[in-house]
């Protein structure tokens, strides 16, 4: 096989010399346009994970890799004249031009041709098998075959600059300082026994603020060194980049995804040849997170892997690494970019206390849980769970375990919920004519005795044609009242769980069947008249056609808010939310999307809120003071021209000014023409935005299915309390539940239920303890063991 790597970086010399190693009658030529032992930047950082596969994946240079690495465990924080350390992290940082050096040494040594200062504009003067496209970033394959590739390129916000120092760092170091500018951070660590990497980066804006972008690279260099003096004890400020000028040393990281990773060549005699992307050329993940030289490498051990496994057949092959690959650099580039925003948005948790900042940047990616952490440095994490419990009023005493921040209470007005978790409003369309019967009283009650803070109802229809389908509750008749206050009644004797009663009104998603005869589909008869902001058919083609709604009307469903309201207060209930979201009728007031009105209800955001305000500041009247008032939003209506994150951040602002007490995060469900980005707490970013940028409590929802996931979204301040929807109808338990699976005992079960209480922490903690036996063991032993043969 003929093989040429264009761009002799780490990903090209690495691909090389695995291939030439696996089979030394291969022809392998690395062609760089830089000369022999050149490179730009500084230290790279590699985990323990990615050392691992190196060696398995070439013993000798991983070797030699290894005896120039500078390991080290902790990460140090730096926020306000505080430092918060972290350990169990597992880093290695290597200088970039000496792993190149071990690289180019090993293809030298197993045969690879390395061509130097030679600049490919031609790929076509390569005869070969196999051509990689590893020339980085700003590859000029990929732009020569853009049309294959289709590569999306986002310039991220934040301008950094790569800088050395003799200042020999001992921990992977944050620091954060403010100026009259705006934020700065450094990230440094050590990659030999002379010099640490320093990166300085600051949002375009603070950039551009100070100056930086007018100064020549020596004056910026003075100004880093002048604002991080503290952290240099005295050292400079190193630059190797001498071909940069004045601002361009300080750059914007580019993200780059690539739809395709091969491009077939068609050649003059007929054949085609693969050229494939790699490393930079196919894919990028923000130096906050991880090293590119570790996801090329990646790159490197997998394509020689799959050639391996398919061998004869190269497109299986090639098919085979960019499934794979393909797969493994989303996740990481999903991290990569909840990273990223961190750090492009530091002044967002700036408000927090050193202990909560270090531990929401250690958290940032969501890579790293609060197990995760626990299992790194425990005595940090069990510090930093007595600090936060402490903030919430809880002293822990000796014989006691550290409170987990989902256990903590929490206080608005004058309602205390025990935990932070919250049982999501989830529909069940089993009323029968808006009354809540027997089937809510087992629901509820069983979700109230299964360990959360607050449940609650599902939306509850302020009138019959409010109803979403005839099997919605609702809350504008006595006997309504009369079956609401039962139930609350029961939480409250039965359980310490408050009880929440969420209204709303369907708008033009109403008179539709019940989610098992057709979820949104209209009903065979008895329909009733759709209203809305304006005019809208929710499925095209398909659902009725709603009408905007009149001055009369909105006068007249703002009395059934009031109405509504009114009767829930009177039913006991200890929490009010306000359903502003997913398309339904006061949704529909507030998305662009569904709102075409010309009145002073339409138009800007200002406007369009105007009439959602009027209805929450009705029901705020109303409502005793003493019982706090929630409101749910689609933050994010995922279809070009909707409502944004950006809004939902004005959004909350508007109700926050009313009386709000705490904003429900939701998105979605506005548009049927919606594209949303799933993953596990994939809204939770949204619920932390507005939290942090609108000063408001909020709850946070969607794909929160774990104790760790809620331990980590409270400590990190991105939410004040957590939504849990389908796990809550797998297991009305699942409070208790959680708690016995994290070894947290010190939680209240219902007295009729404390027998089951130790039993399931006995069969959890056997669970644990095999689990932990079995980790060394291969499949075979482990299965033997399972049958009770060994």
């Amino acid at each position: 096989m003929r093989i040429v790597c264009i761009g002799g970086g780490p990903a090209g010399l690495y691909f090389g010399l695995l291939m030439k190693g696996r089979n030394p009658a291969y022809d392998v030529t690395v062609v760089e346009r830089n000369r022999p032992y050149d490179t730009f930047g500084w230290g790279v950082v590699f985990s323990d994970q990615t050392l691992g596969n190196l060696r398995a994946a070439d013993a000798p240079s991983a070797d030699a890799i290894l005896d120039a690495f500078n390991h080290w465990d902790d990460i140090e924080i730096n926020f306000r004249g505080r430092q918060v350390r972290s350990s169990g992290h597992g880093f290695c940082g290597i200088g970039r031009k000496r792993l190149l050096n071990i690289l180019q040494a090993r293809c030298e040594e197993l045969g690879v041709k390395l061509v130097f200062e030679t600049q490919v504009t031609d790929d076509t003067v390569y005869e070969a098998d196999l051509i990689i496209a590893c020339d980085g970033a700003n590859s000029a394959v990929r732009q020569k075959y853009t049309a294959t590739y289709k590569p999306a390129i986002d310039m991220r916000d934040c301008r950094f600059v790569w800088l050395g120092t003799k200042k020999l760092f001992d921990a992977f170091t944050f620091a954060f300082e403010e100026t009259e500018f705006g934020w700065f951070q450094a990230h440094a660590y050590r990659f030999d026994d002379r010099t640490s990497t320093f990166i300085v980066e600051t949002p375009e804006r603070v950039w551009r603020a100070a100056g930086l972008d007018e100064m020549s690279k020596e004056d910026s260099i003075a100004f880093c060194e002048k604002l991080f003096a503290k952290y240099l004890d005295g050292n400079p400020l190193l630059s190797n980049a001498a071909h940069l000028r004045g601002s361009s040393q300080w750059i914007r990281f580019p993200r780059v995804v690539n739809e395709e990773w091969v491009h077939w060549r068609g050649n003059a005699d007929g054949t085609e040849t693969p050229i494939v992307l790699m490393g930079d050329a196919a894919h990028t993940a923000h130096f906050s997170i991880g090293s590119g030289t570790k996801l090329a490498l990646e790159d490197s051990i997998e394509l020689a892997n799959s050639i391996g496994a398919h061998p004869g057949d190269l497109p299986a092959a090639l098919q085979h690494y960019t499934d794979v690959r393909s797969i493994d650099v989303l996740r990481i580039q999903n991290a990569a970019r909840n990273s990223t925003e961190w750090f492009e948005h530091v002044d967002r948790y700036t408000s927090f206390e050193p202990e909560q900042f270090a531990y929401s940047l250690l958290t940032r990616s969501q890579r790293i849980s609060h197990e995760n952490l626990r299992e790194r440095d425990a005595t940090y994490l069990s510090t930093f769970e007595d600090w936060l419990a402490h903030r919430s009023g809880i002293d822990r005493t000796p014989e006691k375990h550290s409170v987990p921040p989902m256990f903590t209470p929490f206080t608005l007005r004058g309602v205390t919920l025990k935990n932070r978790v919250v049982v999501s409003p989830m529909a069940q369309y089993s009323a029968v004519d808006g009354i809540a019967g027997d089937y809510h009283l087992m629901h509820l009650g069983a979700r109230a005795m299964g360990g959360a803070g607050l449940v609650m109802t599902e939306m509850t229809c302020v009138s019959p044609e409010a109803r979403i389908t005839p099997a919605c509750p609702g809350m504008y008749a006595p006997e309504h009242l009369t079956a609401w206050k039962r139930i609350v009644d029961l939480v409250h004797a039965q359980s310490d769980a408050k009880i929440g009663i969420q209204l709303g009104h369907s708008g033009a998603k109403g008179s539709t069947r019940v989610a098992w005869e057709g979820i949104d589909q209209p009903l065979d008869e008895g329909n009733w008249p759709l209203v809305s902001a304006s005019p809208q058919q929710y499925l095209s083609g398909v659902s009725q056609t709603s009408h905007e709604a009149t001055r009369d009307e909105l006068k007249e469903i703002e009395a059934q808010f009031v109405r509504a309201t009114q009767m829930s207060a009177e039913a006991g209930f200890d929490w009010l939310e306000l359903h502003c979201a997913h398309g339904y009728f006061l949704s529909s007031f507030l998305s662009p999307l569904t709102n075409h009105r010309t009145d002073e209800y339409g138009g800007s955001l200002e406007n369009r809120l105007r009439y959602p305000l009027q209805i929450f500041k009705a029901i705020r009247a109303v409502w005793p003071q003493d019982k706090p008032i929630s409101v749910r939003i689609s933050a994010n209506d995922w279809v070009e021209g909707g409502t944004t994150p950006d809004d939902a951040v004005q959004i909350a602002r508007a109700f926050k000014a009313a009386g709000a007490d705490m904003i429900d995060v939701s998105s979605g469900q506005v548009s049927k023409q919606e594209k949303p980005v799933f993953g596990r707490m994939f809204q939770t970013p949204f619920a932390d935005r507005v939290r942090n940028e609108a000063g408001i409590a909020t709850i946070a929802v969607g794909a929160i299915s774990e104790a760790d996931h809620v331990n980590s979204i409270i400590a990190a301040g991105r939410a004040d309390l957590c939504a849990i929807a389908r796990p809550h109808l797998a297991n009305p338990s699942w409070t208790l539940n959680e708690a016995a699976k994290i070894g947290y005992l010190d939680v209240t079960w219902p007295k009729p239920y404390t027998a089951a209480k130790s039993q399931l922490e006995r069969n959890l903690e056997r669970e644990r303890a095999q689990a932990a036996a079995n980790a060394g063991l291969s499949p075979q032993e482990r299965a033997q063991r399972a049958e009770g043969t060994t």
